[in-house]
């Protein structure tokens, strides 16, 4: 298999992170009371993943991500990135071409966690 089946994505305050990736991708959560830490189950169309109450403090600014990172395929890049900045998100890497396949770019949720969003696109150029 060799495809990424799960993801975490740490924060500071996971009620804030849950709501931010509600309004940007229609994700829903549910905290998970089993777990040591907060823990919040993500309900996605795809992946399934969580967001977690960060274990250690994160790298300052600059740096480069200190986790996995990873890409959610959404149908509209300028949308979603519209709805991802009046969020509370920022653009890290402009949308840029990854000609022949897709719409990429590359932001930072409210708390700092960098991630990709793509529209696939077999004319991108």
């Amino acid at each position: 298999m060799n495809s990424i089946g799960y993801f975490e994505i740490q924060s500071d305050h996971p009620s804030a992170a849950v709501k931010f990736y509600e309004h940007v991708f229609g994700w829903t959560f549910e905290r998970d009371p089993g777990r040591p830490i907060e823990y919040w189950r993500a309900r996605t169309p795809g992946m399934s993943g969580a967001i977690l109450k960060r274990p250690a403090p994160a790298p300052s600014e600059p740096s480069g991500a200190n986790a996995f990172v990873c890409s959610i395929q959404v149908e509209n890049f300028d949308e979603t990135s519209g709805v991802i900045i009046r969020n509370g998100g920022r653009v890290v890497l402009p949308k840029f071409a990854v000609p022949g396949r897709c719409w990429q770019g590359y932001f930072l949720d409210p708390e700092g966690n960098t991630f990709g969003v793509f529209e696939a696109d077999a004319g991108a150029r």
